[in-house]
């Protein structure tokens, strides 16, 4: 067996003011990856840095522009299907927020098709720990509390559409 192929993605941890996480949800069977939710995000382009490549991502599936990254929370590496091979994917994943609750995504359906994104919502942090559904990475929720609490211990906060943390 070859080794898997090597990927560089990046990923937004999207909050809303109500600490809702945005997830989208991709339905590939067997013997893909399975039906799993996950934040927006994927693959870097030739020369993309992570955090270029992450909103790039971001207006990619949800066609806002407006976000601004706040700091890296977490990286890991998985093994996955990715265009019908196995590969070996090194992800890095950065907080965001939007000022706008349950802030809706339009005028991209074309592109989840094509994407194979199936659905997408805003989840609670209780919603997270509660799901049998498989979410992307495992631990999501505790990652989030995480972040939260360091941004509480240092004082932050964050701005309408700003890092946490403040500043654009």
């Amino acid at each position: 067996m070859s080794e898997p192929g090597l990927r560089l993605a990046a990923r937004v941890v999207l909050l809303d003011p109500d600490d809702r996480v945005l997830l989208m949800r991709y339905d590939n069977g067997p013997p893909a990856n399975g039906s799993h939710w996950t934040t927006p995000g994927g693959g870097l382009n030739e020369g993309e840095d992570y955090r270029a490549g992450a909103l790039r991502e971001l207006a990619e599936e949800t066609g806002w522009t407006d976000i601004v990254l706040g700091e890296e929370v977490h990286r890991r590496t998985l093994t996955m299907e990715y265009d019908g091979a196995l590969t070996r994917q090194h992800e890095r994943l950065f907080l965001a927020r939007t000022g706008q609750p349950g802030r809706e995504i339009v005028g991209v359906e074309a592109m989840h098709a094509s994407d194979g994104i199936a659905a997408w919502r805003w989840w609670t942090l209780a919603e997270l720990d509660a799901t049998t559904e498989r979410v992307w990475p495992a631990g999501l929720s505790g990652l989030i509390r995480e972040a939260l609490a360091g941004h509480a211990a240092a004082g932050g906060h964050a701005g309408a559409d700003g890092p946490p943390g403040g500043g654009k």
